[in-house]
């Protein structure tokens, strides 16, 4: 029996991943840096055997799968090619894996992970399926009707694929560390639509999804009238957000979604969209009432009068998104926004975006950016940003007990680096008062 050897089992993707092959039968084992990671609980959870590095984890018989942060120079990817071993990238093996399923990829720069994972929680509830999650959740089943994953834009990974179905949530210019402007992450999207087998889902109330050519029918939902999809009559209630669906300007039904702010409306649209495309029942997509969210997206916590999120939100947009998602969820409390820039090339490039995006908080902190082991920080640093954000200030960890003095409030922690430190350690103090 083949044995799956990961080499950074506990990225996201990666652990995801694990999790499927495990679910579906197969042998699994990985390795990785010592550090504790959010994703180690399910690994461990299913006795995924996990390795700290070392070149003498490479045994014969291993089919190697290794994650796109490490380079060919790595000790075990060094060892698996020196053997001769079977080897696939992440995105690689997954474009292979997928081929035995109806497959719906969900891709585009924001709302990836919450759509995928809404998507998921509404099939799942009427069908076997297997699912990937861009926040480390993985499910594998051997009788699966569909197979729901994330598709990654960066560096073309998403190419690999060739999905029944995409989800296009939207085109924005991210990555700058990679593509060189907003055409040539249009033009990347476009590569992807060429490679969809039957049909694409996709934000009408983007200009760019509206210039994508496809072989395939394009369904495109939103809250314009010319969508084939469309949201009406969308308010906020205890419960959540309630809205109309329209079908080609036909009344199809309400749903109510347990979140705030319209990109998850849009995000709930593209399900509903794909579900009714594919023959569900309006009754059967509703079971979105049930749906817990998915990890680092608006993930919160109530210690003592304080509100406390988490959210991986690391680009303008989706800091704008997450503050709105606050405000209409706690429109009587004070919003306090914490955030650590993830990368310089990113920080740089949306320097006066990311100011623009912060200062809708009530207060904003900022933590030192968050750099990649593979760039430059050419000079730049936070105070660069604070500038732009009047009577915005520095947050040191040993600091973050200041943080107190906002009482009844939103405390909104924001990155995609390591800002759970910050949160960590001012959770660590209210628990000690």
């Amino acid at each position: 029996m083949i044995t799956y050897h990961f080499i950074g089992i506990k990225g996201t993707g990666m652990s995801a991943l694990a999790q499927i092959l495990r679910d579906s039968g197969e042998k699994v084992q990985g390795s990785d840096v010592e550090k504790r990671f959010f994703t180690q609980d399910a690994l461990e959870a299913k006795n995924i055997p996990i390795y700290p590095f070392a070149k003498e984890n490479i045994t014969d018989g291993l089919t190697i799968i290794a994650g796109n942060a490490f380079s060919d120079e790595h000790e075990e990817i060094q060892e698996a090619k020196r053997k001769g071993l079977p080897f696939y990238r992440y995105h690689e093996f997954l474009g292979e894996w997928l081929k035995q399923y109806t497959s719906i990829a969900v891709t585009g720069a924001h709302g990836k992970t919450s759509t995928t994972g809404l998507l998921a929680h509404v099939l799942n509830s009427v069908y076997p399926i297997s699912y990937l999650i861009g926040d480390g959740t993985g499910k594998g089943h051997v009788d699966s009707n569909y197979f729901v994953f994330e598709a990654c834009e960066y560096r073309r990974h998403f190419l690999s694929y060739e999905p029944d179905y995409a989800i296009m949530t939207n085109i924005d210019f991210d990555h700058p560390d990679y593509f060189s402007s907003i055409n040539d992450v249009f033009d990347a999207f476009q590569s992807m639509a060429e490679k969809v087998k039957k049909g694409i889902i996709a934000c009408g109330d983007d200009e760019k999804l509206q210039q994508i050519q496809a072989k395939v029918p394009v369904v495109y939902y939103g809250f314009l009238p010319s969508n084939d999809f469309q949201a009406q009559n969308v308010k906020e209630t205890e419960y959540g957000t309630e809205f109309d669906v329209f079908v080609r300007n036909t009344y199809y039904d309400t749903f109510t979604i347990p979140m705030y702010g319209n990109h998850h409306v849009l995000n709930a649209l593209s399900v509903i969209a794909i579900c009714q495309y594919e023959g569900m029942e309006a009754e059967a997509i509703k079971n979105f009432g049930t749906f817990k969210g998915v990890k680092r997206r608006f993930t919160e916590k109530k210690v003592n009068d304080q509100i406390i999120i988490d959210d991986y939100a690391h680009h303008p947009r989706e800091i704008t998104a997450t503050i709105e998602s606050a405000r209409k969820k706690y429109p009587n409390k004070e919003v306090i926004a914490i955030f650590q820039p993830h990368t310089f090339t990113r920080t740089k490039t949306f320097l006066q975006e990311f100011a623009d995006s912060l200062s809708p908080a009530d207060s904003v902190y900022l933590c030192e950016i968050f750099g990649s082991a593979r760039e430059d920080s050419g000079q730049l640093t936070i105070q660069d940003l604070q500038k732009l954000i009047p009577n915005s200030s520095i947050l040191e960890l040993e600091g973050v007990g200041e943080l107190r003095k906002y009482e009844d409030s939103v405390l909104i922690f924001m990155g995609a680096g390591d800002i759970q430190k910050f949160q960590k350690a001012y959770e660590d103090i209210l628990h000690t008062i």
